[in-house]
């Protein structure tokens, strides 16, 4: 049975102001998490004030939010220019910056990691993608990045490659917080989970504390929709029975997805397997739901969350989303029934010719292309901002200091 939380307006003096919906999902036991912080969300307090109205519980960050940032506002500009200055290249920029924002975020968060005892309260940093496609280079870039940030709840992520899913099971080893992201298929979180079973099995034999290593999956669910909606759009256009079913399963497999992700983490933590590591203070590795907000308007702006609420999960949400889920979101459970109309939902796709692990493929390539071009823009934006902060007679002869001339 549905088990609704009722919302209701103050609409009386001394009757409390409704609950935002967003906060209430804290009741269902789901966190609310941003998705891409801005510089101004940190000096400007908004990021406070969504913890304390919204009940927000954690940050990510990713280099196309850097990316964005620092091309479109000028928040970075004095740090870029001083920076500049002491000598520091293009890359040495955009690590302090990085650094720089992740503390202040996680510093602002850490009373929510303490309070959870490391279970949320969490901010995560991409490992640069450039790394991506070596196990070895990954392992060494998320050492180096964990190295200077210094907090415990910073979260290291990398990709679902088979060399990150290496890279996962040797970091979780070592304690290092591990988010595994880029998920589009239940194949690839069996590796995930994996992963992290391995990680903290390995971590419990070198005696460390596994209450402080913190892992996080996440599915990237609107761009499953995306990917599976334009096949589904191509089967309709046919106009044959194959193609009416093809047209019904529109904008459903992403959620669908989720759901059987989310069927195989209670099984996971209800497993003997997970329990003897809960039993030395292991936290669950959590789903998160992140790309939820719709690129499809036909879907509605608060369709992701609504249909994926679920305790121990995660709802990464960009703040156009929040916005839209506290002014009309419906927080209520899943109901119970959800997984077997997920399974014939995913059932149905493979019928009519649609491949969930070709997809996930193609989305897996497609996010780290995407990535690398934006952590190239990035450098490209810095090293043009850098040479115009030290400007061209100095700049020259830093070249020729560099290129010992």
């Amino acid at each position: 049975m549905r088990q609704d939380v009722i919302l209701r307006e103050g609409a009386v003096r001394g009757v409390a102001p409704k609950q935002s919906p967003v906060k209430a999902l804290l009741q269902l036991g789901q966190s609310p998490w941003l998705a891409h912080i801005k510089r101004s969300h940190l000096t400007g307090g908004e990021l406070e004030r969504m913890m304390t109205d919204w009940g927000l519980r954690g940050v990510t960050t990713s280099a196309s939010m850097f990316e964005d940032a620092i091309a479109r506002t000028h928040d970075y500009d004095g740090d870029i220019a001083g920076l500049a200055r002491e000598g520091l290249s293009a890359e040495g920029i955009y690590d302090s910056i990085v650094v720089r924002d992740v503390q202040h975020a996680a510093d602002l968060l850490r009373p929510v990691f303490d309070a959870a005892d490391g279970g949320d309260g969490l901010v995560t940093v991409d490992i640069a993608p450039r790394r991506a496609a070596d196990a070895g280079e990954t392992i060494a870039e998320a050492k180096r990045l964990w190295a200077m940030l210094r907090r415990p709840n910073v979260m290291i992520c990398v990709p679902a490659t088979e060399e990150g899913i290496t890279a996962t099971r040797a970091l979780l080893a070592e304690g290092v917080n591990v988010g595994v992201t880029l998920l589009f298929s239940i194949g690839q979180y069996n590796g995930a989970m994996s992963a992290y079973l391995e990680g903290l099995e390995a971590a419990a034999a070198a005696g460390r504390d596994l209450a402080r290593i913190s892992s996080v999956a996440a599915f990237f669910l609107s761009r499953i929709d995306t990917a599976v909606d334009g096949r589904l759009d191509a089967l309709a256009a046919v106009g044959d029975r194959r193609g009416r079913i093809a047209g019904a399963l529109r904008g459903q497999a992403g959620v669908a997805t989720a759901r059987r992700a989310y069927t195989a983490f209670e099984e996971l933590t209800a497993s003997p397997r997970f329990r003897r590591l809960a039993d030395r203070g292991a936290h669950p590795q959590r789903p998160m739901w992140t790309s939820i907000g719709s690129d499809d308007s036909s879907h509605g702006d608060t369709r992701y969350v609504e249909a994926l609420i679920g305790a121990q999960t995660i709802a990464s949400m960009p703040v156009e989303t929040l916005r839209a889920f506290h002014d009309h979101g419906r927080a209520a459970r899943v109901d119970g029934r959800s997984d077997a109309d997920a399974a014939a939902t995913l059932e149905q796709l493979g019928k009519v010719g649609v491949s969930l692990d070709q997809v996930a493929g193609d989305l897996l390539r497609t996010g780290l292309d995407q990535s690398l071009r934006a952590f190239d823009s990035l450098i490209e934006i810095l090293e043009i901002a850098r040479q115009s902060a030290l400007g061209p007679t100095e700049g020259s002869r830093r070249r020729r200091r560099r290129d010992g001339r």
